[in-house]
């Protein structure tokens, strides 16, 4: 069973989603305004959002923004009457993770969350593996209380890192994610490697980072000695 939260303001429409997806086997709590629903995202496990942007209280890219900068990666999709494309990249740039325009299909938002619900969201920016914190927004690194220097290159390496962990990233995918189309030269990533690698040697060796011939990279953490 999927688990959700509904954050919806129309309660007639907010009953005929909950219903639909009880059916689909999805269980469903709800909220009716922005509070209520920071409330919910930090007491409950969801595997996904739906989230209405004009709600009371604090609206929906409002929620969203701050659920991303309080480190949750739980997948959102929002629900609205505003169908531009500029209103989506607001969506997008707020942390939503898919949009859907009222008036809309059931089936449509079922076969959606049901593709979120597999994953974690990428956008939330505040990231923390073991003694490891990343502040993607600020480009910042901490291993509890100290601060790694790392170059923007290393930390966006280490974000990738963090963001797959406990499994490893391989070569191709890295370079795609810190690089872009921007293939870099042989060296490139084993350097940028070697850097990070120097930047976490202040962690006592309780983090590091392994390569696995048929894997890729993966960090690795021990208990203090």
């Amino acid at each position: 069973m999927i688990k959700l939260l509904l954050v919806e303001d129309d309660l007639d429409l907010a009953g005929n989603i909950i219903d639909y997806l009880e059916l689909e086997d999805m269980l469903c709590d709800h909220a009716s305004n922005g509070v209520a629903a920071l409330t919910l995202m930090a007491q409950g496990n969801y595997q996904a959002i739906v989230l209405d942007i004009n709600l009371p209280k604090l609206d929906g890219l409002q929620v969203c923004a701050r659920a991303r900068e309080h480190g949750n990666d739980t997948p959102i999709i929002m629900l609205t009457a505003r169908d531009q494309l500029s209103d989506k990249v607001v969506g997008f740039d707020h942390g939503a993770d898919d949009y859907l325009v009222k008036p809309f299909a059931m089936e449509e938002l079922v076969a959606r969350l049901k593709a979120l619900a597999k994953r974690r969201s990428g956008q939330h920016t505040q990231l923390t593996v073991g003694p490891l914190q990343l502040d993607v927004s600020h480009k910042t690194a901490k291993f509890g209380a100290q601060n790694l220097k790392c170059s923007p290159t290393a930390l966006a390496i280490l974000e990738q890192l963090m963001r797959a962990y406990p499994n490893p990233v391989n070569r191709q995918t890295l370079i795609a994610s810190v690089w872009g189309e921007e293939s870099p030269d042989s060296n490139s990533l084993k350097v940028r490697m070697h850097n990070l690698r120097k930047s976490l040697s202040v962690c006592n060796e309780q983090v590091s980072i392994h390569f696995m011939a048929n894997s890729g990279f993966q960090l690795d953490f021990r208990k203090e000695r």
